[in-house]
């Protein structure tokens, strides 16, 4: 982990609500796809947890939802502005995994981690199928950016404006044979792929989470191998380890 002040190059709309912030600073701690930052906002108290998108030398890409007042004051950001963030928290996704066919299945804000991994996983020689569920046509975003990567994207809407009529694991069918799984999104949504997929997998899962570095507690889950902080120790669970509270 490591604070650094990373400055703001670029911060639009990808839907209307949904933004795509990218940054430049020190990203040397950020080292798998899956981890995430913590942002200082001015005038509130706790950080703001993101997952990153991308990350490059020098470069950060951040997507995240306008739901509340942190991230509401981010949207109105500026380039050149400045912010406090903590890097290279959260153990990632472990690409070593794969297999040859890997599947990632993301819904919502869920989407954004699995394009670094899809990045990784094509660049080592993998073809990679992607699930992204949505609510409706008007809230889809990265589509296109999975595709310009080689992947073979599949999208669902519960509504049926685009794509498979449904949820992510109405398209499993669609999506074929497959070697693993790794998956980010809404714990119901997770608990449903657990259900539905077929082979061992990695869940990343959103906790509210108070320090995001472990010292606080406030985030901690159950497991087969004890309790686990999602923040530290997660937010990444392998599939054989997750206990889904009744």
């Amino acid at each position: 982990m490591k604070q650094t002040i990373f400055v703001v190059t670029e911060n639009i709309a990808l839907t209307h609500d949904i933004m795509r912030m990218r940054l430049s600073g020190d990203t040397s701690e950020i080292t798998a796809p899956g981890q995430f930052v913590n942002i200082m906002i001015d005038g509130l108290y706790l950080r703001r947890p993101i997952s990153v998108c991308d990350s490059t030398e020098g470069s950060l890409c951040l997507i995240y939802k306008v739901v509340g007042d942190g991230t509401a004051k981010m949207a109105k950001m500026q380039n050149g502005e400045t912010l406090d963030l903590l890097v290279g928290l959260g153990n990632g996704y472990d690409i070593k995994k794969s297999g040859g066919r890997p599947l990632l299945i993301g819904g919502g804000v869920g989407v954004p981690p699995l394009y670094m991994l899809a990045k990784q996983l094509i660049a080592k020689g993998c073809d990679v199928t992607v699930v992204l569920g949505f609510r409706s046509d008007k809230d889809v975003f990265c589509k296109e950016d999975f595709e310009a990567l080689g992947a073979h994207v599949i999208i669902t809407t519960e509504d049926g404006t685009q794509g498979i009529r449904g949820f992510v694991t109405d398209a499993f069918e669609a999506a074929g044979n497959y070697t693993y799984t790794y998956s980010c999104g809404p714990e119901p949504m997770l608990a449903a792929v657990y259900r539905a997929s077929v082979t061992s997998g990695e869940y990343s899962f959103e906790e509210r989470m108070g320090c995001g570095f472990g010292a606080c507690m406030g985030c901690s889950c159950k497991t087969l191998y004890g309790n686990k902080r999602i923040c530290k120790d997660g937010p990444v669970l392998v599939k054989e380890e997750i206990i889904w509270e009744k």
